[in-house]
């Protein structure tokens, strides 16, 4: 069974979740945990419920989602799962993206550079993670980032969706490595074929479901599914 913990981040207001299963092995989704105080909020959480950290996840990489991934990485000494697309988002965009926002970069990458290359654990579309008794099956939606995906946990009907999907809203495109096309096929082909009572998890705001979506996304028009008579 699974257990969600929502925490909210940053000036971004940007949601990392802690998924865990009934024995207590859990994984990190986007730690944006910028400030102290926000990574005392992860690391106090996960001691209470005394859980054990297996892995971060990561949706995407830009900034507003990894400020906390250097220290939790290095706090837990679990590895950070991710597309190797993202590499890019990494070394390249956030640069520009924090230059541009007047916000500091985040703290260099534990796999990055001359430190432990081990730590990075490159996915890509139809693999699988395994968190203890949890299956987060990965589904490749570059579009918003060069290597964004989503995860879904099948059994449990949860999707993980980044900045991908969000409730009545897609991710922006217009940053480095954005393509509006991609993203649009993938929402499409991959997540509007998936069973209407699965619950999005999004990288911010509200979450919803992909019947919402279906029916009531003006992004995803003129292919809105109709309302049921």
């Amino acid at each position: 069974m699974i257990h969600i913990e929502y925490f909210t981040f940053n000036a971004f207001q940007e949601r990392c979740s802690i998924a865990w299963d009934e024995n207590g092995s859990c994984a990190i989704f986007d730690p944006g945990a910028e400030s102290e105080q926000e990574l005392a909020s992860v690391t106090g959480f996960i001691k209470a419920k005394e859980l054990f950290p297996k892995c971060i996840i990561l949706t995407h990489a830009h900034f507003d989602h990894i400020y906390g991934m250097s220290r939790l990485c290095k706090e837990y000494g679990i590895p950070v799962y991710m597309h190797e697309k993202e590499m890019f988002t990494l070394t390249s965009s956030n640069g520009q993206l924090c230059k541009a926002f007047g916000l500091p970069v985040p703290q260099e990458y534990p796999f990055c550079g001359t430190q432990d290359s081990t730590l990075a654990r490159f996915i890509s579309e139809g693999d699988t993670i395994d968190v203890g008794n949890l299956h987060f099956e990965v589904i490749e939606t570059h579009g918003h980032t060069p290597g964004g995906v989503c995860y879904l946990e099948r059994s449990e009907k949860v999707l993980i969706s980044g900045d991908t999907l969000f409730a009545g809203s897609i991710g922006r495109t217009d940053h480095p490595g954005g393509d509006y096309d991609a993203l649009m096929q993938g929402i499409f082909s991959k997540l509007m074929a998936l069973d209407g009572d699965i619950t999005v998890i999004p990288g911010h705001g509200p979450c919803t479901t992909i019947a919402d979506e279906r029916t009531k996304n003006p992004f995803l028009m003129p292919f809105n599914e109709p309302y049921e008579e």
